[in-house]
């Protein structure tokens, strides 16, 4: 049995709580957040046994296996430092870190404890993701020669919404941009070349923002995200001899298409059970059984690279959280 902490109390630590019980051998057994209040409240609605009014208080929990750090991303760096320094295994919400140096940091500790660490990158770990993945090594579509993604989302967001909030990392990008960014480099690995462009509020965070990654290969990604406005949330990747479409929402599909030359287009359908949070919580339990160090699903190299990307696209797009 792996006995699972929350840290955090909001919107997806409810949705991951929910999950977690679809997961063979997960027990979740405490939550802690700033307000002890908050954290009853969180532990009556989902059964948890202990609740705790402090990050630290939570990872000094002998009990505890692992925790999910679930708060808002500017406050990852520092709760999943309070689990490492509680001698705890840690997954933490994407993106993992405000910027490279945040997640460096974290991987450094981690490894120097000799304890398991992965970003909650939930799309590296979906079954349609990992069947897409699958058939391009198989050579379904040829070699890959371009990605295409978008992320964007309706709103409206008003000015004291934590997406505006510069103080908190916000912006379409961190939220929502890390996906097909993350898609990107799962299929492509790092670009050597970047263009970027962005609309920013008043409040100096990315509202539309527009990516091109290009390949010494010849490859193409070109990759959007925004707040301004609902897009497909579909996703392409195109291929020498063939494509395959990811249904919306691609982050976390339930279908792929491939189309293969002139064959009839195949579409083939993927059950998920679930929000789809439960998948990285057994990629956690799979990797600690076996005494891995981190994931090769979500390995510490992607994480790196994905936020090295992203802190080269707000240096070209003028977003600075410093």
């Amino acid at each position: 049995m792996t006995r699972w902490g929350i840290l955090a109390t909001g919107h997806i630590a409810g949705r991951f709580a929910e999950d977690l019980r679809l997961v063979p051998d997960a027990e979740l057994v405490a939550v802690g957040s700033r307000s002890r209040d908050t954290a009853e409240r969180f532990a009556a609605r989902h059964g948890i046994e202990r609740a705790y009014a402090s990050w630290a208080e939570l990872a000094a929990d002998p009990d505890l296996d692992v925790v999910y750090v679930a708060t808002p991303h500017a406050a990852h760096h520092e709760a999943a430092m309070a689990c490492l320094d509680g001698g705890k295994a840690v997954l933490v919400e994407k993106p993992i870190t405000l910027d490279r140096a945040g997640a460096a940091e974290l991987v450094e500790t981690a490894r120097s404890r000799g304890l398991f660490l992965m970003e909650a990158m939930w799309m590296r770990t979906n079954p349609a993701i990992l069947r897409m993945v699958e058939l391009i090594g198989q050579g379904a579509i040829g070699a890959v020669t371009g990605v295409r993604a978008d992320f964007g989302a309706a709103g409206p967001f008003p000015p004291e919404h934590r997406m505006r909030a510069r103080a908190l990392g916000g912006g379409a990008l961190l939220d929502l941009g890390v996906y097909p960014v993350s898609l990107a480099h799962l299929l492509l690995g790092v670009p050597q070349h970047l263009r970027a462009w962005a609309k920013l509020g008043p409040e100096g965070v990315d509202e539309n923002t527009g990516m091109v990654l290009g390949y010494d290969s010849g490859a193409v990604a070109t990759l959007s995200c925004g707040m301004v406005g609902a897009t497909p949330l579909t996703a392409s990747v195109t291929g020498t001899t063939g494509r395959i479409d990811l249904a919306d929402p691609f982050f976390r599909p339930g279908a792929l298409t491939v189309h293969r030359g002139d064959a009839a287009p195949e579409t083939i359908d993927v059950e998920l059970v679930g929000g789809g949070y439960q998948y990285e919580a057994a990629e956690v339990q799979r990797c600690l059984a076996a005494g891995l160090p981190e994931s090769p699903l979500v390995p510490h190299a992607a994480t790196l690279e994905v936020m090295g990307l992203l802190d080269d696209v707000r240096a070209l797009i003028g977003v600075d959280y410093a």
